[in-house]
């Protein structure tokens, strides 16, 4: 008896084994995951899109970089969207690293296409995230 129940577990856990979920592999996945599941997922792009927009205005307006009340905008926008907040905002600053190297080193992006020569900081975030 024993030995049929162990045979019958067995067999059903291996013709099951890819209904289980997966966690998705990379930041496009973390993206496409925190999109899908997210119950505002086009809010938690608009606050990550002002929260990045606001930390630009402070560094030419000389004020505070770590201020309290950025730090807990930062954390309200965290525990909003989770973990896959953080892999959003590194892979649009991944993104931002390349197009400054492409810029230097004379590369044409569509960014450039886009902006028409009047690249600023505000502009580049406006196009580069996109919720």
């Amino acid at each position: 008896m024993f030995e049929f129940i162990a045979i019958f577990l067995i067999v059903y856990l291996f013709l099951n084994r890819n209904k289980r979920k997966k966690k998705p592999r990379g930041l496009d996945a973390e993206l496409k995951e925190l999109v899908e599941n997210s119950t505002d997922p086009t809010g938690i792009g608009l606050d990550i899109k002002r929260y990045l927009l606001s930390v630009i205005d402070d560094d030419k307006n000389d004020r505070e970089k770590f201020s309290d009340a950025k730090i807990a905008e930062a954390q309200r926008i965290l525990d909003r969207a989770g973990p896959a907040a953080f892999y959003w905002v590194t892979e649009i600053a991944a993104q931002l690293t390349l197009l400054a190297a492409a810029q230097i080193n004379g590369i044409p992006t569509n960014v450039d296409a886009e902006l028409k020569g009047s690249a600023t900081p505000e502009e580049i975030i406006k196009i580069v995230v996109r919720p």
